[in-house]
């Protein structure tokens, strides 16, 4: 930490860094990523550093500077070693179908269901069925874990006991950290 308000995130030697106006972008290896800054946010490349900046004082500026470089950390994870989630596929009663079909996911007999349950694939990720696994990669943590986060949705279940019916998409895994 330099300052009270100002905080460094080292950048790796494979990471090209580009600031221009309120967006960063960040290539790497596996491609390259963009966002766009709080107002509030001011950031600067020095050597091999990003030194981020904020106007706001006390609770509020450490809160903004700790999340911006949360985000630069995992922009620049994402790009040099990837993002990966992992779900699982439960059922008891009725075999569940799940394949992918462009930028969708299909969930065929869902607890019995005659219609097809559909989630969304976010743009630049990619999604894996091997078994009862189902793989969530890219190079984007926003995108990947809202694709999960669609998956687990695509199959809630509403008006009957969770303890009884226990069918689903569960999210097991968060980027190499096992959901307990």
């Amino acid at each position: 930490m330099v300052s009270k308000m100002e905080l460094e995130v080292e950048i790796p030697e494979e990471v090209d860094v580009n600031i221009e106006n309120d967006a960063i972008t960040i290539h790497g290896k596996r491609g390259s990523v963009t966002k766009r800054l709080p107002f509030d946010v001011k950031i600067e490349k020095k050597d091999n550093k990003i030194i981020i900046h904020t106007g706001s004082k006390g609770r509020r500026g450490k809160a903004i500077l700790g999340t911006t470089k949360g985000e630069l950390k995992n922009m620049i994870k994402g790009v040099t070693e990837g993002i990966t989630y992992k779900l699982r596929i439960l059922y008891s009663h009725f075999p569940m179908n799940v394949k992918v079909q462009g930028d969708t996911v299909i969930i065929e007999n869902f607890l019995g269901e005659r219609h097809p349950r559909k989630s969304k694939i976010l743009e630049n990720v990619k999604v894996d069925i091997k078994g009862h696994e189902v793989i969530v990669t890219g190079i984007d943590k926003e995108m990947v874990a809202q694709t999960a986060a669609n998956l687990e949705q695509a199959t809630r279940i509403k008006n009957l006991d969770p303890r009884v019916f226990q069918d689903g998409i569960y999210i097991i895994e968060k980027d190499g950290k096992p959901i307990v």
